[in-house]
């Protein structure tokens, strides 16, 4: 749903943009004091093209380190100006790491994370003996002998609606103490879902030549959950649990009874639906 502008008056104009960005210098999505993250600098990008200081919401908070091909945000402007004009203002303010793909407006009813209905997730890990300079960014580089086929099974285990309380971080990101802690603590209650509960509708792993990769998709996702996932994964592939126990550690709604987490670097948030 588009909005008129003439008619937006002062109530300012709905606006979603859809964002790729390499994580691997920024301290994840969520702004904080005296660190480089993604959100902070698309607010600043945003003041600097408009002149209005507004926080731009993302469908997710990805972590420090954690890479996006389609993050989406929403604000609300009141400056007059056209979706193409802002796209390209913004790419020329932000710095190189961070690219807005698309700018649109949308209805007033949109909000970046409230109407969120699925996320995709891709984790890359590389097999090589020697992972290339310009892939170490993008994947974790992971020379061990592994069943695929165990963690193809493993994957699998996880489909269906569950508990993910075992794959969920067990130290809440709490590091900021203001309007952003309130939002991230809120964030279960405001996407609709019932405590660590969550569906999970797709839950592949797939290989590449020596590129690994994981896919899940989910109507959404605890914090460190698809790290989390992929560390248990991994311990199939090695032999230390058989795909069959991914089922009890679910039940056992125990950090302590998953995997390890995984490096963030191989992480990619790579859609959103609406």
């Amino acid at each position: 749903m588009l909005i008129n502008l003439e008619n937006a008056g002062a109530i300012g104009v709905n606006w979603k943009l859809e964002l790729a960005y390499d994580g691997t210098d920024f301290h994840g999505w969520q702004i904080q004091p005296d660190h480089p993250t993604v959100q902070g600098e698309l607010a600043d990008a945003i003041e600097r093209v408009t002149g209005e200081r507004i926080l731009p919401q993302g469908s997710g908070r990805t972590d420090a380190g954690v890479h996006a091909r389609a993050q989406v945000a929403s604000f609300v402007l009141s400056a007059p100006i056209p979706p193409e004009n802002l796209r390209r203002a913004l790419n020329r303010t932000l710095p190189a790491a961070i690219r807005v793909l698309e700018a649109e407006h949308a209805g007033p009813e949109f909000h970046a994370r409230h109407s969120v209905v699925a996320k995709t997730y891709e984790y890359r890990i590389y097999r090589g003996e020697i992972c290339p300079p310009w892939v170490a960014r993008y994947a974790y580089a992971l020379n061990w002998p592994l069943e695929v086929g165990k963690m193809k099974q493993g994957a699998a285990m996880v489909i269906g609606e569950h508990d993910f309380t075992s794959f969920a971080a067990s130290d809440p990101d709490l590091s900021m103490r203001d309007l952003n802690v309130r939002e991230s603590v809120a964030e279960t209650e405001i996407e609709g879902k019932a405590g660590n509960v969550r569906t999970i509708f797709s839950s592949i792993w797939s290989a590449d030549g020596e590129m690994l990769g994981y896919r899940v998709r989910g109507n959404g996702f605890l914090h460190h959950m698809v790290r989390n996932l992929v560390g248990t994964f991994l311990d199939a592939g090695r032999g230390q649990i058989e795909p069959e126990e991914i089922r009890g550690i679910l039940d056992e709604r125990s950090r302590s009874a998953a995997g390890a987490t995984a490096p963030a670097r191989g992480l990619f948030l790579d859609r959103v639906e609406y």
